[in-house]
């Protein structure tokens, strides 16, 4: 199991049924944790693109018109899987961790890296041992294999990419990494046959080519060894975490070799897998990685749905920089290159460390950008809101006519629905609750006017997760519906929350939650559901992971959507983070615990940025494969 993938939870095995869609071999079905594994199918596929997050560097739109200011000296970042990041940090412990191309800290995606037994989705492992030797591959632990692979043996050093004219936007490429597509490691220390093949993928630095934008792949049978190696793992792979990881760079491989229909059958099989974990980490992943496949086949609404549903803003920063740095490609590949130039400004702007790839790789998609618009195409449409991505449109807007009557207009400013109600609420999930002047209650919408629920309701919240919560006016029996008004939560609470992630904060005497079916998942037992993020936006319940901060007489927790408590409330300040638990003591001292628990930073800093600060220091040098 990654403990920081998302709260512990058992989820039952996905197993998809009919032939495998890579078309030469057998879909791998899932099994109960722990039976013998079905052999999973045979190796189609291409490598992965190692994708490092990084630091802002001042790189803003004008740069398109500066071509000659890229930094000097960039530098790859080291990428030993045995020299990243510490893992399983106790307050004042230190062991060496692995790097995994998923959802771990000293992983290649950001989160806090615990040993952990591959075949089972909650029980953790034994605790690392002590730091390896420099230049040293780590022992492999049976029990550990499959979530940390043990990386081959590397150099002691790498020589820094220098370049000493960045004038030339072929140079600019070559400064995004070493070789095209060749581990950033000694080449002569392991090969894809001898080193697992997940440690291979990591040490991967990719150039980009300056006209398309698609990392350059200078020996196409390597990466076919290598994808080949993930098949003989995914044999062993006993849970919809394993598959969904394995699966999903097995169709960054298939992708990098050409073999894209593989690629897309490859990237839909394992988003099946990790939406069946329910962890916001795992399914952004899986979801990105199907996302550049599709790019490189040219279905580009698809792909671009897929980059925006996967970058919630709960995400470790790294991994956002890397999802916004695609999305950009893929906006380039369309002609949208104003869009494009404000995902790279993103992609930037997230990271709070100097990283030369990454500010390498921006440099020749600004450069990119400036060459097709000089060439006479312009910079495209006008960027698209995030809904109209999702939707393929923008929903019409609310608009007033100045003698109190609304109505709704296009992005144009065209009428499309007459001004007729007193009032109007926006848009959601393409419905919209209206009040009309003769009428006390409201009704349902859809986005020609076309009334879907006649006015039979009081009060009512917008739809969420495919619900809302409606009230006849009486003091507690607000109930959930569906578009239909088939009611799914029965009338019965005096104050209620919108569905995130498939459950709702509700108050009934005290404060619990409900699912979408209507089970009580968290008993109405607490003083309040508050959860604040570490970027300091507040939720009213449950976060797009599942989680919930409680509070009981005064003191915090944590719950998951199940109703475990990953976090007894005994804290006086909590605060969730991508991968941890701030915890302050009330007196101005704040630390963080982990995912399960358990105290990861002591509580002596003066704030929780100060915190972040420290956590972002142990995940430093971690690189999304996408």
């Amino acid at each position: 199991m990654d403990v920081d993938a998302g709260p512990t939870r058992h989820a039952a095995p996905v197993t998809p049924a009919g032939p495998d869609p890579a078309g030469d071999h057998a879909v791998p079905v899932a099994v109960p944790d722990h039976a013998v594994p079905v052999p999973p199918a045979p190796v189609t596929g291409s490598t992965g693109t190692v994708l490092p997050g990084t630091d802002p560097v001042d790189m803003t739109l004008a740069r398109i018109a500066l071509p000659d200011t890229t930094p000097a000296d960039i530098t790859p970042t080291d990428t030993d899987p045995v020299d990243t990041d510490p893992v399983d940090l106790a307050p004042t412990d230190t062991a060496a961790g692995g790097v995994m191309t998923d959802g771990t800290v000293g992983s290649v995606d950001g989160g806090i890296h615990h040993d952990t037994d591959p075949t089972a989705t909650t029980t953790v492992g034994d605790p690392p041992g002590p730091p390896p030797s420099p230049g040293r591959a780590v022992p492999a632990n049976p029990v550990t294999t499959e979530d940390r692979p043990t990386p081959p043996d590397r150099a002691t050093g790498t020589d820094p990419a220098t370049t000493e004219d960045r004038a030339d936007t072929t140079e600019r490429a070559a400064a995004a990494g070493p070789t095209a597509g060749t581990p950033a490691e000694s080449r002569d220390a392991a090969t894809p046959r001898q080193a697992d093949p997940e440690q291979v993928l990591a040490g991967y630095r990719w150039r980009l080519d300056p006209e398309t934008l698609r990392e350059v792949v200078d020996d196409p049978a390597e990466l076919r060894i290598i994808r080949r190696r993930l098949t003989e793992k995914l044999a062993s792979a006993l849970d919809n975490r394993a598959r969904a990881r394995l699966l999903s760079l097995r169709a960054v491989l298939s992708r990098l070799v050409d073999d894209l229909d593989d690629a897309v059958a490859d990237g839909r099989l394992a988003l099946t897998y990790a939406e069946a974990t329910g962890e916001l980490r795992r399914t952004a992943l899986a979801r990105a990685r199907l996302a550049e496949a599709l790019r490189w086949k040219g279905e580009f609404t698809e792909a671009d749905r897929l980059f925006t549903e996967a970058n919630s803003t709960e995400l470790p920063d790294r991994l956002r920089s890397a999802l916004h740095e695609h999305a950009g490609r893929s906006c380039y590949d369309q002609g949208r290159l104003i869009e494009a130039c404000g995902h790279f400004e993103r992609a930037l702007d997230l990271r709070r460390a100097d990283d030369p790839e990454l500010t390498g790789r921006i440099a020749v998609c600004l450069d990119a950008v400036h060459a097709r618009a000089a060439a006479g195409g312009g910079f495209g449409p006008y960027p698209r809101s995030r809904d109209e991505v999702r939707h393929g449109r923008r929903s019409p807007r609310p608009t007033h006519d100045g003698q109190g009557r609304w109505g709704y207009a296009d992005t144009d400013g065209e009428l499309v629905v007459d001004y007729r109600y007193v009032e109007a609420q926006p848009f959601h999930e393409r419905m919209a609750w209206v009040r009309r002047p003769d009428q006390t209650g409201w009704e349902l919408i859809d986005e020609t006017g076309g009334t879907l629920l006649g006015p039979a309701y009081a009060r009512v919240l917008a739809f969420s997760d495919g619900l809302a919560w409606v009230s006849q006016g009486g003091d507690a029996d607000w109930s959930a519906i569906e578009p239909d008004g088939t009611v799914v939560v029965p009338a019965g609470f005096e104050e209620v929350r919108p569905f995130r992630a498939g459950v709702a904060a509700v108050r009934r005497g005290g404060w619990g939650a409900v699912d979408r079916h209507g089970r009580l998942v968290v008993p109405p037992r607490y003083h309040g559901i508050d959860t604040t993020l570490s970027d300091g936006r507040r939720l009213d319940g449950f976060t797009d992971e599942g989680l919930a901060v409680v509070e009981l007489a005064g003191r915090r927790g944590v719950l998951d959507r199940t109703g475990a408590v990953l976090v007894r409330p005994v804290h006086p300040a909590l605060v969730v983070h991508p991968v941890a638990f701030l915890v302050g003591d009330g007196m101005n001292h704040w630390g963080a615990l982990d995912r399960r628990g358990e105290p990861l930073i002591p509580p002596v800093h003066p704030d929780w940025d100060t915190v972040v600060a420290e956590i972002e220091r142990l995940l430093a040098d971690t690189h999304p494969v996408l």
